[in-house]
């Protein structure tokens, strides 16, 4: 404003002086003009302007979306796994060569697990239960994961908060393809047998587990309940857990509450998992997999759904503003042109 105000006392000027006065002045003059027009025109172009007012839809509308979205990117989920898998195949075969190395270790690292960690870490946490029986994942340790997600999504649904709903839903998405792909593929496929509860002993290990850790192939049928003979490989409460403390970690940015929690509840009543060490740590691996690649989806999901609403809405409303300037012989001016 000051320097408009400069340029056009100055223009009002030049009627009181002389002609070579005025031709003087007016190249440096219009040269000023110009790129004061310029910058006027660079800093306020606009290319697309929203005037609808955006209002936060209600939390029945948000909770509809998040569910939505939740279902119809489920194949994406999938395809996210297997693009984690496969796009560098270098470090795919690092991953599978550690877990050999793992496998071929066992025995020494389960006994001292068994003889040295587990007396150590012995504690147990409260029972929560609510139902007579139980409902898969509600009872023992494993309602200490599926009740603060539930915590999480009723809070987000009355505080109409849709990241909050949003995180809850991808980690029990999580802990569903950790139920599939751990329990009913991968233990079925690999059908690994139990570790003896306690493997440095001299007696012989009690059925259905083993002394061996290289006893495999133990075929059990495709079961969803709960059974110890051939299902060592891979730990499915590892995979869960560690999936639902990934999905967490992403979505909030934090990994010590999440990791910390999970391994907190994990490793009570340690004793009773009954898995060789490289059962729980490729169960994590898998669960952490399950979890970025849930998070990963989602986001891109989201960021195709409000790229979509943008160039729809951009096409819709539109507005560009220009300031030209205005020479007659009756003076100097700016013209404001605006097109819709």
């Amino acid at each position: 404003m000051r320097l408009l105000h400069f340029i056009c006392s100055k223009v009002g000027d030049l009627g009181k002086n002389s002609i070579f006065e005025k031709i003087f002045f007016m190249r440096p003059l219009m040269l000023l003009l110009m790129l004061s027009i310029y910058s006027i025109n660079v800093n306020s172009q606009v290319d697309s302007l929203h005037y609808e007012k955006t209002q936060k839809d209600n939390r029945f509308k948000v909770a509809g979306r998040v569910i939505t979205n939740s279902i119809i990117t489920i194949p994406g989920d999938f395809s996210e796994m297997g693009h984690s898998i496969s796009k560098n195949w270098t470090t795919t075969g690092l991953y599978a060569a550690g877990t050999l190395a793992l496998i071929a270790s066992d025995y020494h690292t389960t006994v001292f697990l068994q003889d040295y960690i587990e007396p150590a870490i012995d504690y147990t946490l409260p029972e929560i239960d609510p139902f007579t029986n139980n409902p898969p994942w509600l009872g023992g340790e494993d309602a200490y994961i599926s009740y603060p997600l539930i915590a999480l999504y009723a809070g987000s649904f009355i505080a109409n908060s849709e990241k909050g709903q949003r995180a809850a839903a991808n980690a029990f998405k999580s802990m569903a393809y950790s139920f599939v792909i751990s329990h009913l593929f991968l233990k079925s496929v690999i059908s690994r047998k139990r570790p003896d509860a306690k493997l440095s002993g001299d007696a012989p290990a009690e059925y259905p587990y083993t002394k061996d850790h290289w006893d495999f192939g133990y075929y059990h049928g495709v079961t969803g309940g709960t059974q110890q003979y051939g299902t060592a490989m891979p730990s499915l409460h590892a995979t869960a857990y560690y999936a639902v403390a990934k999905v967490i970690q992403m979505e909030y940015d934090n990994y010590w509450l999440p990791y910390g929690f999970v391994t907190f509840v994990f490793m009570a009543n340690f004793s009773d998992h009954r898995h060789w060490v490289s059962d729980m740590l490729v169960g994590g691996l898998i669960g952490t997999i399950i979890g970025r690649s849930v998070v990963l989806n989602s986001r891109k999901h989201i960021e195709k759904t409000q790229n979509e609403f943008t160039g729809s809405r951009s096409k819709k409303i539109q507005i560009k503003k220009q300031l030209l300037p205005q020479i007659s012989s009756k003076g100097v001016g700016l013209h404001f042109i605006a097109s819709f």
